[in-house]
């Protein structure tokens, strides 16, 4: 993992260097937008609504809508002066109970990880919180943003969760709350009985996300049966002085790429399109090498059964020949 922030938990008079790292992350499948026709990707450009030109970053600035079409510019400097807590401390307001934290209020959560010679005093206040059942509620600045959030323990490390403030969270208003309906104690006494039935611990790890691997699998079958779009890459143009052997090399092993091939050196690793490639093409010779040896135990068979046809009438022959010679001696 990689740190995305650095600063201290002040916690009394006492100061935890401490290092951030997101604790969660998605496994979406992500998409590029491309032209459904050769699979280039979509590229949109920045330009202004008035004057119709291209903008850059650097131009580019905060504006507040304030309705009638009227927008108040922000600059960097309108930002610097605003009362925002320090960038890199995570300042401890209070200790609560952790179940007066509502879930509603959670938004992200991170990591924490001593640093430098904050090992003994980080693992001082997650002992201490550990024992005290209780949930630090700290002030913290992340991305230009005055967040509040909670320090709990999960694991044997510290855990940020960044909180929606109060006003963030929506009020419910649906018609249904201001009805008079009642709900008779044999349709409750039901509704618990089924809930008892169904009752059990959570174990997240029992739960996968079905959508997601049958989507993958799509994908899959898509590389495997080829049915991929390469777009050709824009190529820059070269500068004045080109290395003409260097040009030649890496012309080769594009081809060599394009075609499924490893690269002469084979130190690239492989794509999946060329892995997929390469994987039918053995199959492909495999099925071909095992073919001719799939008719012997047919011929094998046939040699069999001819054998046993000529096998049979001599047998009988034999058999009627001794009925013959024995019938004579009965009789006298």
């Amino acid at each position: 993992m990689r740190a995305i922030w650095k600063g201290a938990v002040s916690f009394g008079l006492v100061s935890i260097a401490v290092k951030l790292y997101s604790a969660t992350e998605e496994k979406d499948i992500r998409f590029h937008q491309v032209h459904r026709a050769d699979g280039g990707r979509i590229r949109y450009k920045r330009t202004c609504q008035v004057c119709g030109e291209e903008v850059s970053y650097d131009d580019i600035a905060k504006g507040y809508d304030i309705g009638g079409g009227e927008m108040v510019i922000l600059t960097d400097e309108d930002f610097a002066d605003l009362p925002l807590s320090t960038s890199h401390a995570i300042d401890v307001l209070e200790f609560v109970p952790a179940e007066q934290v509502d879930p509603i209020l959670y938004n992200k959560a991170y990591f924490l990880e001593p640093e430098g010679a904050a090992t003994k005093p980080y693992l001082l206040l997650r002992d201490a919180l550990t024992d005290s059942e209780r949930v630090a509620i700290v002030k913290v600045a992340l991305r230009q943003r005055e967040q509040l959030a909670t320090l709990r323990v999960r694991e044997g490390v510290l855990l940020l969760n960044t909180m929606l403030w109060p006003d963030e969270i929506r009020k419910p208003d649906f018609g249904f709350l201001d009805e008079d309906l009642k709900i008779r104690p044999p349709e409750l006494a039901m509704a618990t009985s089924l809930i008892d039935s169904m009752a059990g611990d959570f174990h997240p790890d029992e739960f996968t996300d079905d959508y997601r691997a049958a989507l993958q699998e799509v994908i899959d079958a898509k590389v495997e049966g080829r049915e991929v779009v390469q777009p050709e890459e824009v190529e820059e143009a070269p500068a004045a002085a080109v290395d003409l052997m260097a040009a030649l090399k890496a012309s080769v092993e594009r081809a060599r790429a394009a075609r499924g091939e490893a690269p002469a050196g084979g130190g690239a690793k492989p794509t999946p399109i060329s892995s997929a490639r390469s994987a039918q093409k053995k199959a492909a010779e495999k099925k071909t090498a095992k073919a001719p040896a799939k008719k012997a135990p047919a011929k094998k068979t046939a040699e069999k059964k001819a054998t046993a046809k000529k096998a049979t009438p001599a047998k009988k022959t034999t058999e009627k020949k001794a009925t013959k010679k024995a019938t004579p001696r009965k009789s006298a």
